[in-house]
């Protein structure tokens, strides 16, 4: 997981958006990684508290749980946690910025997905 210090020169140039969703899911996989032995206890508690630093804006649209229900429907999800990712790309008019290939081969039907290297 990148801080704030570490993100791309790319990422000063962008404005982030993220739903709320995004700092629970990054706790949620870092304690598990923990809790699992990937991830040593010291280095999460580093990421953890730089977490916070990131220069990513939440947003909460009204109709985002909504959009977000639907983008799991039409894509056929038995979960909408990615597709609130997907919903708010689809109401920003924005593209979706992802690691995850799952992600990306889904929400590409919808929205244009890009990876961290093709930003700009």
């Amino acid at each position: 997981m990148a801080t704030a210090a570490e993100l791309p020169d790319w990422s000063r140039d962008v404005e982030l958006i993220a739903p709320h969703l995004l700092w629970s899911e990054a706790l949620s996989v870092l304690r598990e990684s923990v809790w699992r032995g990937v991830v040593p206890a010291a280095e999460a508690e580093r990421v953890r508290v730089r977490l916070s630093t990131l220069p990513i804006t939440a947003q909460a649209p009204s109709d985002l749980r909504d959009r977000a229900w639907s983008v799991a429907v039409r894509l056929g999800w038995a979960k909408t946690y990615d597709a609130e990712y997907v919903a708010l790309a689809e109401i920003e008019e924005t593209r979706l910025l992802t690691l995850d290939a799952r992600l990306q081969r889904g929400a590409a039907r919808l929205v244009t997905v890009i990876g961290p290297t093709e930003v700009g």
